[in-house]
């Protein structure tokens, strides 16, 4: 008799074409922001990845240049199938947004300076900002039983957001906080 998995156990994609539809229907939906909908279908719809396996990918690939959740398409389709795991991963990721926005880029240019449009578009912003307050709340749930993560993401905020910091500075420095908080065993 098989003992079923747990109802909240990840199960990364089986096939290539799994993991390529699943990341266009990311990119599909990521009006606004891509961070909220990688959540919500890696983690909450296809329980591909635990969240806070999620929050750990998504902070390495802030770390890194480029935007982050096309990279964590990368490492993670590197870490599923190799590297025809991560072209796959970003080419299903960056499709539809790459044709949405030449199209929308060329209606932009003959209608940018109707009221409407302009209306629009800052709707879409102030979504964008909501959609973000939103993820950064769920990605906090893990790791909000541990002191010294929430002290390192208050004083990058403190650092950055309110002081103005360059993120050249606080960058590595809060990653050398990180690691020495992670060998005393506080993350």
């Amino acid at each position: 008799m098989e003992i079923a998995p747990p109802p909240d156990a990840t199960r990364p994609p089986s096939s290539l074409l799994e993991l390529y539809l699943g990341f266009l229907s990311i990119g599909a939906r990521s009006f606004g922001g891509v961070l909220p909908w990688a959540h919500r279908v890696m983690v909450e719809e296809r329980r591909w990845i635990a969240p806070a396996d999620f929050a750990e990918v998504l902070a390495l690939c802030q770390f890194l240049p480029g935007p982050n959740i096309g990279n964590a398409s990368i490492v993670l389709g590197k870490r599923w199938f190799g590297v025809t795991g991560s072209v796959v991963a970003f080419l299903g990721l960056m499709a539809l947004p790459f044709i949405w926005v030449m199209a929308l880029g060329v209606l932009y240019l003959e209608w940018a300076s109707h009221p409407v449009v302009r209306a629009v578009v800052t709707g879409v912003g102030a979504t964008g900002a909501g959609l973000f307050i939103g993820t950064a709340l769920k990605l906090g749930r893990a790791i909000v039983n541990r002191p010294a993560a929430l002290v390192l993401v208050a004083v990058c905020f403190l650092s950055v957001g309110v002081g103005r910091m360059s993120m050249l500075v606080v960058l590595p420095v809060s990653a050398a906080i990180g690691i020495f908080f992670a060998r005393r065993g506080w993350l």
